[in-house]
């Protein structure tokens, strides 16, 4: 594919179309950030999302290795000669040269989507959470040249945790989808824990040991979002408002889960329009205040 044929214009249309259509909390958060900041954000996130769907779509294991050592490659050829290889390489290249960002967390993204080809279960949160930080926190990494910091303050750390409870949010919302293709994704100390089994969850049972369980991981995750507010403040003005929108969301998610008696073996439970009206107000509430 000729994909220097493309304009630069043509491309993130394309980009924008993936986030819309796979992350519609990411997008709506993402509408509120200057222009070039959001186009940026588009780049690196379809990209990547491309990549997990294609991983997720094939059935051949030897397959997928090669596809992901091709990524490699083709990451190492992004920062090294600029050329694309793929649509969505061409705005990510501008990205990359635009803000001068770092190679390694891109490598830390793919090392994640290695994970996944290689683990179907994670012993303990330590296990699990070096997963989270590699498809989810890296990406703070990444973030922090583009979204910018106020002289004095590094928003990087708080980036990087609001990553990872994205994450675990993501994986607290899609037990039942993840159990379906023989995935657990919870560590398998916590259901130790509380005495849940692996069988107990590939039957979809949800009694008392489930709750407890569920709202174990849910207060973890909570507390991942309550460590990233204080990062947000260091952000520059015009994008703390969409991360306070989409940290909101998220974390409403966990209480959609709660709202939802914690079945999470079918279809992720939906946020209430109204619910969504209330992040936006109250993301703006706290940009303006802190």
């Amino acid at each position: 594919m000729d994909c220097q044929n493309y304009s630069l214009t043509q491309s993130i249309a394309l980009c924008r179309q993936i986030v819309a259509k796979y992350d519609r909390t990411f997008y709506l958060g993402s509408l509120l950030m200057p222009l070039p900041k959001r186009q940026a954000m588009w780049a690196i996130y379809a990209w990547f999302r491309q990549k997990d769907e294609f991983i997720d779509g094939i059935e051949s294991r030897t397959v997928k290795q090669t596809m992901l050592h091709r990524w490699f490659e083709q990451m190492e050829a992004l920062f090294d000669s600029g050329y694309p290889s793929t649509l969505t390489d061409v705005p990510l290249i501008d990205t990359i040269q635009r803000y001068q960002l770092p190679i390694e967390p891109f490598r830390d993204m793919l090392r994640g989507q290695q994970m996944d080809l290689e683990l179907n279960r994670y012993q303990t949160w330590e296990d699990l959470r070096l997963y989270c930080y590699r498809v989810a926190g890296a990406v703070g990494l990444v973030s922090t040249p583009i979204l910018g910091s106020v002289p004095g303050k590094d928003a990087t750390e708080a980036l990087v945790e609001l990553g990872i409870a994205m994450q675990l949010t993501n994986i607290l919302q899609d037990i039942g989808a993840d159990a379906r293709r023989g995935r657990i994704y919870l560590p398998l100390e916590d259901l130790k824990r509380f005495s849940y089994t692996e069988q107990d969850l590939f039957k979809s049972v949800n009694d008392k040991r489930w709750i407890m369980l569920m709202n174990y991981e849910i207060q973890r995750g909570r507390e991942l979002y309550g460590r990233s507010e204080q990062g947000i403040a260091g952000l520059q003005r015009n994008v703390r408002w969409p991360m306070w929108v989409a940290l909101i969301l998220y974390r409403q998610d966990l209480r959609a889960i709660e709202r939802n008696h914690y079945q999470v073996f079918g279809d992720r439970p939906q946020l209430p329009c109204l619910w969504r009206v209330e992040a936006l107000l109250l993301g703006w509430w706290r940009a303006v205040l802190f």
